[in-house]
């Protein structure tokens, strides 16, 4: 059976300085590991896995960043 999603567009800024860059590596605090952490804890879901249009590195800040998560249609009506 096929699960039917929502795709959520997330616009994102942020300041990068107490960061590891975007991308999740492990033991080190990113902006995607922050982001998913939330996002799941908010959707009450095991795990969500975002999809991003650009990285940055570590310590570089963001305004107009684009990421998307497809969100299972019936969490999405849930919350």
């Amino acid at each position: 059976m096929m699960v039917r999603v929502i795709r959520l567009r997330l616009d994102l800024s942020y300041r990068g300085t107490d960061f590891s860059g975007w991308a999740t590596q492990p033991g080190l605090r990113t902006v995607q590991g922050t982001l998913e952490d939330a996002l799941a804890r908010v959707l009450r879901l095991p795990s969500v896995r975002l999809t991003v249009a650009g990285r940055t590195d570590a310590g570089v800040h963001s305004r107009g960043q684009v990421a998307h998560v497809d969100v299972p249609i019936e969490v999405w009506e849930a919350v």
